[in-house]
């Protein structure tokens, strides 16, 4: 269900990276989310770094949504890096399997694919 690899970059190397590819790819950064600072703005003890950026291909998007639009709940794509202890992680959820609980369109799932295979590219990249 999900993907993640291991960074031997600086967090803030690899989230720079991974929008340098997301660009790359086709793909647009709508929003970046700093989950960690966040937290802590809140008061809380949050010791990771956490930042979800949600990406978007619009003609991808629009597929899915010309479907189903009920699917706009699982849109955009988010990926995000964070730390686990001394480690720099970059993930996702994978599309396919995400969608395949909400749809059995044959369609969506081509699309999931599409996006899935990119995504992960992107990650990769930004390793």
């Amino acid at each position: 269900m999900y993907y993640i690899v291991e960074s031997a970059k600086s967090f803030d190397q690899a989230a720079a990276d991974l929008e340098a590819a997301v660009i790359r790819h086709g793909f647009g950064v709508l929003h970046i989310h700093d989950l960690g600072a966040t937290l802590r703005s809140k008061g809380i003890d949050f010791a990771h770094q956490c930042r979800i950026f949600e990406v978007c291909n619009p003609q991808q998007a629009a597929k899915v949504l010309a479907t189903d639009m009920r699917l706009n709940m699982a849109l955009p794509c988010r990926i995000s890096v964070f730390t686990d202890g001394d480690k720099t992680l970059i993930g996702l959820i994978r599309p396919v399997q995400m969608l395949s609980a909400l749809s059995s369109d044959g369609a969506l799932m081509q699309v999931a694919a599409e996006v899935e295979d990119k995504t992960m590219q992107m990650v990769d990249d930004a390793k």
